[in-house]
């Protein structure tokens, strides 16, 4: 009975040794960095109502760029 406890005691120190050195290894690391933003983007006004948006979610037509599908067709008379 007394080997059994010595034997727990000694796998329950090596544990809390191994959960120490890996704490410190993870406090050694250096902190990530956060992504970089995107490039900002060219806004746009709307031909037909003049509301600005980024130049990749406009919709274009033949007299130029709109908010959306609606104001196209109105301003282009479709």
């Amino acid at each position: 009975m007394k080997y059994l406890l010595l034997i727990a005691l000694a796998l329950l120190a090596l544990w809390w040794w191994r959960s120490l050195a890996r704490r410190g290894t993870r406090r050694s690391q250096a902190p990530k960095q956060p992504p970089a933003p995107p490039p900002p983007q060219d806004m746009i006004a709307c031909r037909h109502c003049g509301v600005h948006l980024p130049g990749a979610d406009a919709i274009a037509g033949g007299e130029g760029s709109y908010c959306s599908a609606a104001h196209r067709q109105a301003a282009e008379g479709q």
